[in-house]
């Protein structure tokens, strides 16, 4: 009996054989459009992050408006989203649409590396971020003198030290895989394979003082901040500026949240598992990409939340300022003229400064008869620069 079942069988096999063939031969052209139109789609997002966070970056060095000490925190997080777009999604889109990893073992446990390092610097960034607007909202007469610069240059390299330490130590180490042996090296290792593999201690505490904790604590600070906004009927010029840079912070921080928490609770439940090779779940493909989504998104929060980036990414992206070099006839539609605010000492009062030459864009033409003037000096008495500047801003916010 058992040798007719294994002649029916061996005579099955050719016929069964050229019938899976012809299957794959048929959907062969859409699998490879498929991964065509999914090559497309992570080209796209992994050129939005770039180009999205250098813009960031050139934003606020090009802009007078936008540097202070909060966006130290910004620069920050969009160089860590941006060294992400760069050496982290090429090599996660290589192996979401070919599944063979050609690198090698040590490079792929670098670029696993890489890969938690700059996750863990954006949450802990977000949370310095958090701190930086509790300690401007709740005490706003103390927070000059408490946040200084060299204070927001401790916080930015404890930042990337912890994140280092906590991503690069525990892979290379080998205390994140089930048998403490180092990921993807020895006789256990797949070839052609990238697996970053789990055991519950390394999820349990990487995901707990990386993400929920640091999670909990903004939560916290933003809610105070909320009640904090709520109890207050009237609010100064500065007050009122700093719930605005709050909101587009929160706002960045929801969008994180967001992006990531299905990521970490899949990252957990297939920890507590100690899968070893968690890519191999058809969700963690989906939720990993989702979180990846997230560093091409904070660029344009700020632009959509924040007058200031807005028109930071006007002039770099028209590569000019919005001036004439000579004479041109007036048109319906309001133009941007240049105007220089001279003869302006470097400090005004507490709260302001601006240096000897204060550059504004009023969205009006200057006329001169029929002739539109390109670039007017005004000069004014420096006891006004502060009211004045003040209500040219709030005349176009």
């Amino acid at each position: 009996m058992e040798v007719e079942n294994m002649v029916h069988s061996n005579s099955m096999s050719p016929a069964s054989n050229g019938i899976w063939q012809k299957i794959s031969q048929n959907k062969a052209p859409e699998i490879m459009l498929s991964k065509v139109m999914l090559g497309v789609i992570l080209s796209l997002l992994i050129l939005l992050t770039v180009g999205g966070n250098v813009l960031v970056c050139l934003a606020v060095c090009a802009s007078r408006r936008l540097r202070c000490l909060t966006n130290c925190f910004i620069v920050s997080l969009a160089v860590t989203d941006l060294l992400l777009g760069l050496l982290v999604l090429p090599f996660s889109a290589l192996l979401q649409l070919s599944s063979e990893w050609p690198l090698g073992p040590v490079f792929c446990n670098f670029y696993i590396s890489m890969d938690v390092m700059l996750c863990t610097a954006s949450i802990l960034t977000l949370l310095a971020i958090s701190v930086d607007r509790y300690m401007a909202v709740t005490m706003p007469l103390r927070y000059a003198s408490l946040v200084l610069p060299w204070r927001v240059a401790v916080a930015l390299v404890s930042v990337w030290t912890v994140s280092v330490a906590v991503s690069f130590l525990p892979i290379q180490m080998g205390w994140n895989t089930v048998n403490g042996t180092v990921q993807n090296h020895g006789p256990w290792a797949s070839k052609g394979k990238c697996r970053f593999e789990l055991n519950r201690p390394y999820v349990l505490t990487d995901s707990l003082l990386t993400f929920y904790l640091p999670l909990l604590a903004m939560c916290w600070t933003y809610l105070k901040i909320l009640q904090i906004a709520r109890a207050q009927a009237k609010l100064t010029a500065v007050a009122l500026k700093d719930h605005k840079a709050t909101l587009t912070l929160a706002a960045v921080i929801g969008a994180f949240v967001v992006c990531w928490l299905p990521y970490f609770i899949l990252f957990t439940v297939l920890g507590l598992k100690e899968h070893t090779d968690p890519a191999i779940v058809p969700e963690f493909s989906i939720v990993l990409w989702l979180g990846y989504a997230n560093s091409a998104l904070n660029p344009v929060i700020y632009g959509a939340l924040n007058r200031d980036f807005r028109s930071a990414y006007a002039q770099l992206l028209r590569c000019r300022f919005s001036t004439y070099s000579g004479w041109k006839s007036q048109q319906s539609s309001p133009t941007f003229t240049c105007v220089i605010l001279s003869r302006c000492p470097k400090t005004l009062n507490r709260s302001s400064s601006y240096s000897s030459s204060c550059l504004l864009m009023v969205p009006h033409p200057i006329s001169k008869g029929d002739k539109l003037v390109s670039m007017v000096t005004i000069l004014i008495d420096c006891s006004a620069m502060a009211h004045t500047v003040s209500q040219i801003s709030d005349l176009y916010e």
